[in-house]
């Protein structure tokens, strides 16, 4: 019922984006931990492969292995579609063989997209290439972008709905978490409040604490001025 893509950049950013006719996606499909990895888990979801799966590779199994032991305690798995990213770029992914069509998915470097309900094998083929020849993007635009021409090529074969995109760097928080739970052209609208984030939030986000300056920056008049805010508007 849904296709997503998760991705691993050169800067150690980790992405998901997921599309679909259902409610709210962006609640239960994408699961991201930084530094450690990336997981989508849809068709009949079971959020704990997101959960547990993060699990096991905090605790240092790659994907592969992780996917394995997700797979050995569900029953219904044969219903499930999981792909996983981990720390080193390595992709494990399983659709199930009771998956609606059209199901699958499709593996690039340090890349995954996987779909089921999809128009075709075309959706995730267009996904892919888009996703290969956006390099230059910042990795949410790329993602966002890339959705775009899957949905171009047929998307979801009931229509839209949701979407969801979820970005982690080096630190514990999200660089970037947007949700458009029910909308008539959720992409394009979560492409929209991508571009919302540039105008503020993107240029707070230096200032923000980190491991290593658990303090961030606190000084209002720097902050004030990478917003661009003048003394009236503040």
């Amino acid at each position: 019922m849904t296709w997503s893509l998760i991705a691993l950049d050169d800067e150690g950013q980790f992405g998901v984006i997921t599309a679909t006719r259902f409610f709210a996606a962006g609640a239960r499909v994408p699961f991201v931990a930084a530094n450690v990895g990336a997981i989508a888990t849809q068709a009949l979801v079971n959020p704990y492969y997101g959960i547990d799966g993060i699990q096991l590779l905090r605790s240092g199994q790659s994907a592969g292995v992780a996917l394995g032991h997700l797979l050995a305690s569900d029953s219904g798995k044969d219903h499930r579609q999981v792909h996983i990213i981990d720390w080193a770029g390595r992709i494990a992914v399983h659709t199930g063989p009771a998956c609606l069509d059209w199901s699958g998915h499709r593996i690039g470097h340090r890349f995954s997209v996987a779909g089921n309900m999809l128009a075709g094998p075309q959706v995730l083929e267009r996904t892919a290439e888009a996703f290969s020849r956006h390099s230059e993007l910042p990795l949410a635009r790329r993602l966002i972008v890339s959705m775009q021409a899957g949905e171009t090529a047929g998307g979801d074969i009931r229509g839209k709905q949701s979407a969801g995109l979820l970005v982690y760097g080096r630190e514990e928080w999200s660089l970037l978490d947007l949700r458009v739970d029910d909308h008539p052209d959720p992409l394009r609208e979560l492409a929209r409040l991508e571009a919302v984030s540039k105008e503020e939030w993107v240029r707070y986000r230096p200032f923000v604490p980190t491991r290593s300056n658990p303090a961030g920056i606190t000084d209002h008049a720097l902050i004030d001025a990478a917003l661009g805010l003048s003394a009236s508007e503040v």
